[in-house]
């Protein structure tokens, strides 16, 4: 009888430990998948959280689809706002990897909440009119008339404050009929019919052609718009965050970037 316990106790142990070894080798091998990932790309896998200036949201989409196909086992979320409300939420410490708004004036503002940060982008407005720019808006002076329905972006946002800067710069005074909290917002106004024009950045207009017309602002009399990235310092993602960050800056990114309007740093 002891024999025949002890040939089952045997034969247990050996089924055991038969079964542990694939599990053993699939748990190596994950690890090294993981670490070849890391050796391929230069960033460890992660699910990061990026918070992007409202503007970003086309480009983003396209940007982070081309990242995580060249990063294995990473995936990107963003959160598309504006740049003063992705602030706040930086403030109200938000979980999140990294940022980037369309001012540098804002990122600075956030001063020890976020990393060193670096400009990835710029822009430049336009006025944004009604599909055959029915009320034949030509230039900046145009958006003065009174029978004209104009909508902004609230000061505190960059597009807002941009917008401001030139129309102030060429004396003109525009009565806004609302002030909106994003560019996206502006943009809607005008595609709905709900605006005559408004003012938006060249590649926000650029994603309505079949809704809107796009009239050009002189170089002489517009502002350059900078999109700075930067990394978030409760961010548990450091190092992921900080690869996703410095791959904006890559050739990859810069196409895929100026392919959607956006000019170079």
């Amino acid at each position: 009888m002891s024999y025949a316990f002890n040939g089952r106790r045997t034969a247990a142990a050996v089924l055991t430990a038969a079964l542990l070894v694939p599990l053993a080798a699939c748990g190596s091998d994950d690890s090294k998948k993981d670490s070849a990932a890391k050796a391929a790309t230069g960033a460890p896998k992660a699910n990061l959280t990026v918070l992007a200036a409202a503007s970003l949201t086309d480009v983003f989409r396209t940007a982070g689809a081309a990242y995580e196909k060249s990063h294995p086992g990473t995936r990107v979320t963003f959160s598309f706002a504006g740049s003063q409300e992705l602030a706040a939420q930086v403030k109200q410490g938000a979980p999140a990897d990294a940022l980037v708004t369309a001012d540098t004036k804002t990122m600075d503002g956030l001063g020890p909440d976020v990393g060193t940060p670096t400009v990835i982008a710029k822009n430049r407005l336009v006025i944004a009119t009604v599909e055959g720019n029915p009320k034949k808006v030509d230039d900046l002076k145009d958006l003065a008339d009174t029978e004209l329905k104009v909508v902004l972006a609230a000061p505190e946002v960059p597009v807002g404050r941009y917008s401001q800067k030139i129309l102030d710069a060429q004396k003109i005074d525009v009565k806004p009929v609302s002030q909106e909290p994003n560019v996206r917002a502006v943009l809607s106004k005008v595609e709905l019919g709900e605006a005559d024009a408004g003012l938006v950045y060249k590649t926000d207009a650029a994603t309505a052609t079949d809704k809107v017309d796009a009239v050009e602002i002189p170089d002489a009399q517009n502002a350059i718009a900078e999109y700075p990235a930067a990394t978030l310092k409760t961010s548990r993602n450091s190092e992921a965050a900080a690869a996703f960050v410095k791959w904006l800056s890559t050739p990859e990114a810069q196409k895929i970037l100026r392919d959607a309007g956006f000019q170079q740093p």
